[in-house]
C-alpha cells in the first residue's frame, strides 16, 4: 500500500452517541472510529451496538471502523456476529490483543455476508502484547495493521511521560515492518487543549516511523495532518533526490554533499507520494 493511500487521521466516537458518530463523520477524517469498548458503559454496551448497527446498515461517507468491546468479555461475540456482515463497515479495531491466537479467532469469527474476510486492526495495549508484537503482526492474512493502546500501556509499565514509550514504539514499527504491514498510527493524545504538546508528540512519533494518529476531538486532526505531511523543504529534497537517480540509477553523491543509493531514492519517492495527497487537499 502507497503512502498516498494510507490514513492519516483516525477520529473516535462513541458507539452509544450516534450524534457525535455523524459530526465526526463530517469532520474530515479520512477513517471514523466507532468506539463500542471504553467510550461506553457497560448499560449502554447493548444500544451502542445497535446504533452502530443501524449506521453500517449502508455506506457512511468516509471508512468506518469499529472497536469491538474485550475480546475475552461478554460483549464481544455479540458485536462480531451483528456487525459483520454489515455493508458499511471497514474495518474492527481489537482491543488489549496479547497473542496471535486472539487474531486468529476474529478472523474466524467475523465473517462478512459477501464472504471474504473483514480487515482487523489489533490494539497492543499491555507488555504482554509488546513482547507478542511481531507473533500478533504476522498472525492471520486478515490482519491490516497494529498500533498501541498507550493509556492501558502507561498503566501496565509504570511510565510517566513520553520518553518512557519509545521502546515500545520502536518495537511496533519494528514488528509491522517486519510483518509487511503499513507503518502504525500513533496512539490518541489524551489532552485536547494542548496543541503544542500534540503537534510534539506527533513530531516524535514520525522521526520513530508512525504514519499518521488516533485522535479524540476534531480539532486535533489538523495538527497531525500537519505534522504528517511533508515539509516544501522535505519535498523540494525529495524532488532532487528522484531527479537524480532518474539521471544516473546508481550510487552517487549530489552537489550538496548527499550521498544517495536506492533506499534513499525509497525513502523520496514515498515522500513525494504524500506530497501527492497534500496538494489535492
Amino acid at each position: 500500500m502507497t503512502p498516498d493511500l494510507l490514513p492519516l487521521t483516525w477520529l473516535y466516537a462513541p458507539g452509544d452517541r450516534p450524534e457525535v458518530v455523524a459530526k465526526a463523520l463530517a469532520s474530515g477524517a479520512d477513517v471514523v472510529l466507532v468506539d463500542l469498548e471504553d467510550a461506553v458503559a457497560p448499560h449502554r454496551k447493548e444500544y451502542a451496538r445497535s446504533a452502530t448497527a443501524d449506521l453500517l446498515a449502508e455506506e457512511p461517507p468516509v471508512p468506518v471502523h469499529v472497536r469491538v468491546n474485550a475480546l475475552d468479555g461478554p460483549f464481544c461475540d455479540a458485536d462480531l456476529k451483528t456487525l459483520s456482515p454489515l455493508r458499511g463497515l471497514s474495518g474492527l479495531r481489537l482491543p488489549k490483543v496479547t497473542s496471535r491466537h486472539d487474531v486468529v479467532r476474529v478472523a474466524a469469527n467475523a465473517t462478512p455476508a459477501e464472504g471474504g474476510t473483514i480487515p482487523l486492526y489489533a490494539l497492543l495495549e499491555s507488555a504482554l502484547g509488546i513482547e507478542q508484537a511481531y507473533s500478533i503482526a504476522s498472525s492471520h492474512g486478515a490482519l491490516r495493521g497494529i498500533s498501541l493502546g498507550e493509556s492501558d500501556l502507561r498503566a501496565d509499565l509504570g511510565v510517566r511521560d513520553e520518553a518512557g514509550l519509545d521502546w515500545s514504539r520502536a518495537r511496533l514499527v519494528v514488528a509491522a515492518r517486519a510483518a509487511g504491514l503499513p507503518p502504525p498510527a500513533q496512539s490518541v493524545y489524551p489532552d485536547i487543549r494542548d496543541v503544542e504538546g500534540l503537534a510534539s508528540s506527533c513530531a516524535r512519533g514520525r522521526a520513530l516511523g508512525f504514519l499518521g494518529r488516533a485522535a479524540i476531538h476534531p480539532r486535533q486532526l489538523p495538527i497531525i495532518e500537519r505534522a504528517y505531511l511533508p515539509t516544501p523543504a522535505e519535498v523540494d529534497s525529495a524532488e532532487a533526490v528522484v531527479r537524480a537517480a532518474a539521471a544516473d540509477p546508481g550510487a552517487q553523491a549530489l552537489p550538496d554533499g548527499r550521498f544517495i543509493d536506492a533506499a534513499v531514492v525509497a525513502g523520496a519517492r514515498r515522500t513525494l507520494a504524500l506530497a501527492e495527497r497534500l496538494a489535492g487537499t
